[in-house]
């Protein structure tokens, strides 16, 4: 059995240039083939904590070079659709509109309505990984909104009124809602609903790492506001919504070949904003568990 290499990974040199607007930074000059040392990682996560969302420039990594990458943040999370997981690497979800022999490759709606990755869990996503495999020459845009700035910017009499409450979080919430659903989102079976019971979660979390606290509300997968009548917790909620998507706090990313994006889902929520039905699009993802929400 040959020996383990004791010898440290050589620093890399890199930029953490921030974006312009409400959010996000890049990472210029990161190979992501080569493992990090400690140093250059606590930069890297330093950049998540400050930016909620950073975007690796021209990643030429294998899915397993993604799936190690994410693990140094934490547990990889498996999705429930176990159809479009990756054939050799469950770890990574496929998201992707192709379709071959009549048959989709991936989840090709994903992320059609404004949401926090697995926030229909008991310990939800920490972050998401998207790599790009194959990019559309038009559309297939990600929106990210800060929902630090949405919760301090909140009018106080929304904050009022969500002080102290929690909210309940469905997977199915809006499951077979949208254009094309049937297509890609294909009936749960009894397992696969026993994996995605509804849970309760504060409706303003305070962020574990950076001691911030942010919105956690998502018109994705939040049903209802604990202890309103359905009327005024709708209404409660759509105001919510609104406020946390106004465009000062949201960054539009435009992929670019072979870019690596990480984000925040105790920080941000996103939204796929979709591309022509005859351009291909595909893309690995993978999910870092976080903690239960306080």
């Amino acid at each position: 059995m040959p020996a383990l290499s004791l010898v440290a990974p050589a620093a890399q040199d890199f930029e953490v240039r921030p974006l312009a607007g409400a959010v996000g930074a890049e990472i210029i000059g990161l190979d992501l083939s080569q493992p990090l040392n400690e140093a250059d990682f606590a930069r890297v996560h330093r950049a998540h904590l400050d930016y909620h969302v950073v975007v690796f420039r021209d990643q030429r990594i294998t899915p397993q070079q993604q799936i190690d990458f994410s693990r140094r943040f934490g547990v990889l999370q498996i999705h429930v659709l176990k159809q479009f997981l990756l054939a050799g690497h469950p770890e990574i979800l496929i998201v992707s509109n192709i379709v071959e022999n009549g048959q989709p490759v991936g989840l090709g709606d994903a992320g059609k309505y404004w949401h926090s990755d697995l926030s229909y869990k008991e310990l939800p996503s920490l972050g998401s990984m998207l790599h790009a495999q194959e990019l559309p020459s038009e559309g297939g845009d990600t929106l990210f909104a800060d929902l630090h700035k949405a919760w301090d910017t909140l009018p106080t009499e929304l904050r009022e009124a969500v002080r102290g409450r929690s909210a309940v979080h469905s997977y199915t919430a809006r499951y077979s809602e949208g254009k094309n659903a049937a297509n890609w989102r294909p009936k749960l079976t009894d397992e696969q609903l026993a994996q995605v019971v509804t849970v309760t979660h504060p409706v303003v979390r305070t962020h574990p790492e950076n001691g911030r606290q942010a919105l956690f509300v998502s018109e994705g997968f939040t049903t209802h506001i604990v202890g309103l009548p359905a009327d005024e917790s709708r209404d409660l909620l759509d105001q919510l919504y609104a406020h946390s998507v106004r465009p000062e706090h949201v960054y539009r990313h435009q992929w670019q070949a072979r870019d690596l994006v990480f984000w925040d889902n105790r920080s941000l929520i996103h939204l796929a904003a979709g591309c022509p039905d005859h351009l291909r699009r595909k893309l690995y993802r993978t999910t870092i568990q976080g903690d239960a929400p306080f």
